[in-house]
């Protein structure tokens, strides 16, 4: 019996232990079941979101006013190496992290990933400060990190910081961005075009535990935002600037200012400068006087009440009319002028700026129907809604007898420019519309919209009516422009070398319904408004200063016609129009120049302007070449292939050409030397991934 025991007890160790290494083996099946190692779909096959990159803001002439640079957000995520890696890299990579971000030591970062990995934290973010390009690949080849996401937990994050190279220059007109988008100017109105679409890829994991684009397998590709090509010229743009913050340093009274210059003949605005005051007594592109702030104009508004009164016959420029020295009381208010006028003529009163003879003229006129002389200011489109490309329009009114607050005197307050409020940029299309025969143009600050170079859509010019007045009318009143200038209240900016037409402009600024407080104090608008030259113009311009409360008089001919002066003296001594090339005696510029390859797909291509009998054809082309052909000496033109994969040619580029085909294709490239591209390492034709490096030569 004791024996029988014996052998059961063996027989139940044995079974016992049969049973318990079953369990252990059904324990260790469920644990790799469910384990992080376990191999899955997702582990093999999965989508990658692919960026699109922000389009860029253009100048005219296409430089580059807004762009978006890449920059990157280092995070890790600690879970992914395996136990063994982790414990091998991690003081290596800790070393590493604190050289590429001394805010902390060494152990900090030990510490970080340790507890971060014990808590089972897949993400975590090594430091607050972003880095470029060169510094994430830098980061990428640190130890553990160099094994990638998924075997050493790397995660470079891509968002791409908005740039201004040319800095504030036409801040206000171009916007700025945050992390979500546009939230001022171009960058807020055209957000849904710069912005782009995302796209997405399939990749798989590779044995050596790399990710390759799964080829065949569904994809979209990122579409990139469409570039804005501007109206701006940044040689106008930075005269408006320099020359406005220039007049508002020699008084602390400003509170504000714009400057806007024109293109005559299509409406394009070639600069835009806006200036206000801010609590450190610097000036800021901050408020858009230009096209959202609209006052009572003042004095620059004797113009349309001149032309609408030549227009329906009512006088001419002899016309006489009688100051009263400087005084005149009419319908309960006094108007006064700024000296002591007797008897003159329209033109006269015009070129001297006279309220009274403007207020006695406009009564006269239409007294008996005010109506009529509203119907004509609309008619002239003086107070149209422009339906700017960029928003932000302020709105243009006009008092009328229907309306509350038409009184006995209003019809004499709308003769020298009150009782209608008008932006700077209202008064500048009225302007240039005389400058260009009667023509008024919608003022526009989109050019176009391009791809790759090329225009996918135009902007450009469009009529807001054929003719504004009778070309007699028009005759008249662009003499008495030029009689401003020669003879009238602008004489100190006649200049011999061209003529300069316009008007100038001084009016108070009511707040609260009053003009002047209890103290005595005015707000003052002082400006100018015309175009030059006057016998052929080329440019309109208005320059508007605005004043905070003083006792002092601000006035438009010694505040803002001498900006007007500066701004036009800089633009015709830098524009070819008015200065033809010099070339030493007899010799003729070369037909045929060395013309550097690259970008083509662009109507504003500098070979358009180059002296030359013949051109090259790059019409519907986008990465060229241009070679001469030694017996012929014509122009040959070759359309460069630019495929994914293979590495362009960039030789005979210029070096920001280069650069921005390559990077685009997402090639790395460092470059050494001057001049243009001789020679490219791999050598156009290579079959390179992106992310590789191209080495250029120059010379």
């Amino acid at each position: 019996m004791a024996r029988y025991n014996r052998t059961f007890t063996r027989f139940l160790y044995v079974f016992l232990l049969f049973l318990i290494a079953g369990a252990v083996s059904v324990a260790r099946i469920i644990t790799l079941q469910v384990s992080r190692d376990r191999v899955t779909i997702e582990d093999v096959f999965k989508k990658e979101e692919l960026h699109p990159t922000r389009g860029s803001i253009l100048s005219y002439d296409g430089k580059l006013l807004a762009v978006s640079v890449p920059v990157y957000r280092i995070c890790c995520d600690p879970s992914a190496p395996h136990d063994t890696t982790f414990s091998k890299y991690i003081g290596g990579l800790s070393q590493a992290l604190a050289s590429a971000f001394p805010e902390h030591n060494a152990r900090y970062y030990r510490n970080l990933l340790t507890n971060a990995r014990k808590e089972g934290k897949q993400y975590i973010r090594i430091s607050r400060r972003m880095v470029d390009f060169t510094e994430k690949e830098a980061i990428s080849r640190f130890p553990m990190f160099e094994k990638g996401k998924n075997a050493g937990g790397f995660i470079a994050e891509a968002e791409y910081e908005r740039e201004n190279p040319y800095g504030k220059l036409a801040h206000r007109t171009i916007g700025r961005t945050n992390v979500d988008g546009g939230i001022t100017g171009i960058e807020l109105k055209y957000d849904f075009r710069l912005r782009g679409k995302k796209g997405f890829r399939s990749i798989y994991r590779t044995a050596g535990d790399r990710w390759l684009p799964a080829n065949g397998a569904p994809s979209k590709p990122a579409e990139d935002g469409t570039d804005i090509r501007t109206t701006i010229d940044i040689r106008i743009q930075e005269a408006a600037e320099t020359e406005l913050r220039r007049q508002l340093a020699m008084s602390d009274v400003f509170e504000g200012a714009t400057a806007i210059v024109m293109d005559v003949r299509t409406g394009a605005v070639r600069g835009v400068a806006n200036m206000k005051k801010m609590p450190d007594g610097t000036f800021s592109e901050s408020f858009d006087y230009a096209a959202g702030y609209a006052t009572e104009p003042g004095s620059t508004l004797k113009l349309a009440s001149l032309m609408a009164m030549i227009e329906d016959g009512h006088i001419t420029l002899d016309t006489p009319v009688d100051g009263t020295g400087g005084k005149w009381s009419y319908a309960g208010i006094t108007i006064s002028d700024s000296h002591d006028y007797g008897k003159m003529t329209a033109l006269e009163a015009f070129e001297k700026s006279s309220n009274v003879g403007f207020a006695k003229m406009i009564t006269e006129s239409y007294g008996d129907d005010p109506s009529s002389y509203i119907e004509r200011l609309h008619n002239m489109k003086l107070v149209e809604k422009l339906n700017l490309d960029i928003g932000g329009e302020g709105y243009a009114t006009i008092t009328t007898p229907d309306d509350g607050h038409w009184s006995n005197s209003t019809l004499a307050s709308l003769g020298y420019g009150y009782a209608l409020t008008l932006t700077p940029l209202h008064i500048l299309t009225f302007y240039n519309a005389v400058a260009n025969g009667g023509k008024m143009m919608r003022p526009y600050f989109i050019e176009d919209f391009e791809k790759d170079g090329i225009v996918t859509e135009e902007s450009g010019p469009s009529v807001v009516s054929g003719s504004i007045c009778s070309k007699s009318t028009l005759r008249e009143v662009r003499k008495a422009l030029r009689g401003v200038v020669e003879e009238g209240t602008a004489r100190l900016i006649d200049d011999s070398l061209y003529q300069i037409a316009g008007k100038t402009g001084t009016a108070w600024i009511a707040e609260n319904g009053r003009y002047t407080d209890d103290h005595g104090y005015r707000r003052f608008q002082a400006s100018f408004a015309g175009y030059f030259p006057a016998d052929n113009p080329k440019y309109s311009c208005i320059v508007v200063l605005y004043s905070g409360k003083t006792r002092r008089s601000i006035y438009g001919a010694t505040w803002a016609a001498p900006v007007f002066k500066r701004i036009a003296d800089k633009i015709y001594v830098s524009h070819p129009e008015w200065n033809e090339p010099m070339n030493s005696s007899g010799s003729v510029p070369p037909d045929n120049p060395r013309i550097a390859s690259g970008r083509a797909g662009n109507r504003y291509m500098p070979v358009n302007y180059l002296p030359m009998r013949s051109k090259p054809d790059i019409g519907g082309k986008n990465w060229v070449s241009i070679q001469t052909d030694k017996e012929t000496g014509a122009f040959v033109t070759e359309e460069l292939s630019v495929e994914q994969g293979i590495v362009p040619d960039v030789t005979g580029m210029g070096l920001k050409d280069a650069i921005f085909l390559l990077e685009n294709e997402g090639y790395r490239v460092v470059f050494s030397g001057a001049g243009r591209v001789s020679s490219q390492t791999p050598s156009a034709g290579s079959t390179l991934s992106p992310g590789e490096r191209i080495t250029l030569t120059l010379k």
